[in-house]
């Protein structure tokens, strides 16, 4: 096999040890934050809707019921904290995409691609006007994304959409030397504290009257008509209808317990950059930036000019278990710092404060499924594999919709119609996942070409395109 840019020109172990030396585990964004707290549910309680999980699916979904019809009796409940899990520890990309990127719905739903770029857009513009029309503090900025191309084979795939940019452009607008090229999208994606963004969407829903409790987790869901929602610890919850946001945590329903799996992902954040660290690396436009591999790199700034910089390992543990102890892997971390000099090397002598990781729930699709059981009564979603800071409000909405038995262009599109293939059972799953990781690390190794493998599970529906 051949190399990347990041080991042909691979950070010096004493460089990584410096920047490394004094970060903290934990999210940077949890840190940065005053945490609310809310009490939890302790008696018996009935309304016309309970969501379970407290991360976006849930607030999303807790602030569009209330908004639809502010009658309407709402509880919401969540197992640990609001926000700790993934809406926590994500990048803060928010984008307009719903379907993993343009190539990956193209494969899927090519005759409504067009419909699905629209709602993502308008499902971008709606997360925007809200954010203005309640006052949220979240450090939002529609900057934009550029993809950039690190080895020559990328090169071509970024032609195809957005506004290419040639090395020299690509150059000027963010100064690194491993870039060959870019695309930039102008309109497509935003910028945003995660657990900002958690907490005014908790503010918000309060505000409107949504009964939030924490550390409320959920055991069961009962009943053949009116459902009646187990509350560890005797609270029972008795709802005409539930919506199931717990993402990347087992399902209630035994129809999803093998649609997702948990895939851990890596970050690192810096200090804030100093004036004139800021001047060696441009950046002036602000873009969110990902590379073009399969294993890719995303990273952003802060409201601060700190850098966070993420992504490249995407790790499975047998079993599909999500476990505290997962979240510390000194090897993602120094590949991610070594790989941050390879793309900064004038930032050199620069420290990280932070590293974290956190379970992401990935589906075979690569984008969120979304349905209903019990009779309507019950809806989900799940699956965003990566997308759910900006998806979960469109899945929010899709969610609401079949409750209320209402046609949509979202209920109707076959996105939001189909499911994917499950993953199989252990040990299958783990030898699958851990195969298809190494076959892509081989393609990027291999100028992209795709073995055999990956030929074929493009060919059933369970191949991706970063």
């Amino acid at each position: 096999m051949g190399t990347t840019v990041f080991e042909r020109h691979r950070t010096t172990d004493a460089v990584i040890r410096h920047a490394l030396q004094d970060t903290r585990q934990g999210s940077f964004w949890l840190d940065d934050v005053e945490r609310p707290a809310w009490e939890p549910l302790r008696a018996d309680v009935a309304c016309d809707l309970v969501i379970v999980g407290g991360g976006y699916a849930g607030l999303w979904t807790a602030v569009r019921a209330k908004e639809r019809d502010p009658q309407r009796t709402v509880v919401l409940l969540e197992a640990a904290r609001i926000g700790w899990a993934a809406s926590g520890r994500n990048g803060g990309f928010c984008e307009a995409s719903l379907t993993h990127g343009y190539e990956n719905g193209k494969r899927r739903w090519p005759d409504e691609l067009d419909l699905l770029e629209r709602l993502g857009l308008e499902n971008l513009d709606g997360i925007q006007d809200t954010v203005a029309r309640y006052g949220m503090d979240v450090d939002w900025e529609r900057s934009g994304q550029l993809h950039v191309a690190t080895e020559p084979h990328q090169v071509d795939w970024l032609k195809e959409r957005g506004e290419f940019l040639d090395t020299d452009a690509v150059r000027a607008a963010v100064h690194s030397p491993t870039y060959l090229a870019g695309s930039l999208e102008r309109d497509t994606c935003a910028v945003v504290h995660p657990a900002k963004l958690a907490f005014e969407l908790a503010r918000v829903a309060g505000e409107l009257g949504v009964q939030i409790h924490e550390h409320s987790r959920v055991t069961a869901v009962t009943g053949s008509g009116a459902q009646q929602v187990h509350v560890d610890g005797g609270a029972t919850v008795h709802a005409a209808q539930v919506v199931l946001a717990t993402n990347v945590f087992p399902s209630l329903l035994k129809r999803n317990r093998l649609m997702t799996v948990p895939v851990y992902d890596y970050a690192l954040m810096t200090e804030p950059l100093t004036t004139e660290q800021y001047d060696a690396i441009g950046w002036k436009g602000r873009y969110g930036i990902s590379d073009s591999a399969n294993q890719f790199h995303y990273y952003r700034l802060s409201a601060d000019n700190r850098i966070l910089f993420g992504g490249y390992d995407a790790i499975y543990h047998y079993g599909g278990k999500v476990r505290a102890e997962y979240e510390e892997r000194p090897e993602s971390f120094q590949r991610l710092a070594s790989h941050f000099f390879t793309t900064f090397p004038q930032l050199e002598g620069l420290r990280f404060t932070h590293r974290w990781s956190g379970a992401i729930d990935s589906c075979s699709r690569f984008c969120a499924f979304m349905g209903t059981a019990r009779g309507g009564r019950v809806a989900y979603a799940a699956g965003f594999t990566g997308l759910g800071v900006g998806a979960t409000r469109f899945a929010a909405d899709v969610m609401l919709d079949r409750l209320a038995g209402i046609s949509t262009e979202r209920t109707r599109s076959k996105m939001a119609r189909t499911r994917p293939i499950p993953f199989p059972p252990e040990p299958a799953a783990a030898i699958g996942v851990n195969l298809v990781r190494a076959s892509m690390d081989r393609a990027d190794h291999n100028e992209g070409r795709r073995n055999l493998l990956l030929k074929t599970l493009d060919a059933v529906g369970m191949g991706f395109d970063s």
